[in-house]
């Protein structure tokens, strides 16, 4: 339980959450293992959870006309899952385990769950949660801006 306490504490997501609010969440949240190839989720399915990987490493990845486009790998420490687990749409991309893996998912429910215990952490952790999608957004708004550039610089 320190071990998982020390990698909440350590992620932007859990930014001034306080160790009790961490405590109620692990204590009920699922601890997830997938072996080597296996997946923790696929692109469009339905879930509204997110992971916080404890063990190993994954990759994520869409699929188009039957081709897996590779968009990042994760490790130790490393979240997956947030943009679902806040919009209730299905899965944008598949998450594969690289090797064997562990992780803690934290449902919508358990979150819900906060609510009615401390609805300030409860929304802290939403807030967090909004400020990490907007970073991976403006991270990928950044790469589709350099991508047109060189293209156009290369007279495409």
């Amino acid at each position: 339980m320190e071990s998982r306490l020390k990698i909440l504490q350590s992620m932007p997501i859990f930014g001034a959450v306080t160790d009790a609010t961490l405590t109620f969440l692990l204590e009920r949240a699922e601890i997830l293992e997938v072996d080597t190839g296996g997946f923790f989720f696929r692109e469009e399915e339905i879930d509204n959870s997110i992971y916080i990987l404890e063990q190993g490493r994954v990759t994520i990845y869409r699929t188009w006309q039957g081709r897996e486009y590779h968009l990042r790998d994760l490790g130790v420490g490393d979240c997956f899952g947030e943009m679902a687990l806040m919009d209730c749409k299905p899965r944008s991309a598949a998450v594969r385990a690289l090797e064997p893996c562990r992780a803690i998912r934290i449902e919508a429910g358990l979150l819900y769950q906060l609510y009615g215990v401390d609805p300030e952490q409860y929304l802290m952790i939403y807030m967090n949660l909004g400020r990490e999608v907007c970073r991976r957004l403006r991270d990928a708004d950044n790469r589709l801006f350099l991508n047109r550039c060189a293209g156009e610089a290369a007279g495409e």
